[in-house]
């Protein structure tokens, strides 16, 4: 297995309060890529709001492969924003990146 970082970019559809984003960091926690030696390097947070609503969120994700990895990081996003009170229509996401991987080969 090999330990991928994923992005996820979305929108806020609509104002979204504090709570709600602190909510959301909290449900993305055990999947943090400051978990992973890419993350303490490159400093990354789960999650980053811009000023405009748009949003990333940043998962590490174990699998075989990166369309695998790509797949369970849109679900583990989808599964905090409904956590935290969001759904598909007021936070759309984008189409997932892989922009670490995590190996010892």
């Amino acid at each position: 297995m090999t330990t991928y970082v994923i992005s996820v970019p979305g929108t806020f559809t609509g104002t979204v309060q504090d709570a709600t984003t602190d909510e959301l960091a909290r449900a993305l926690r055990p999947d943090d890529p400051h978990g992973t030696h890419l993350g303490d390097e490159e400093d990354l947070d789960a999650l980053s709001v811009n000023d405009d609503g748009t949003f990333t969120i940043r998962l590490t994700v174990e699998a075989d492969t990166a369309a695998h990895a790509e797949s369970r990081a849109k679900e583990i996003a989808d599964s905090a924003l409904r956590t935290a009170g969001l759904d598909r229509g007021s936070a759309p996401l984008g189409p997932t990146l892989v922009t670490g991987i995590d190996s010892d080969v």
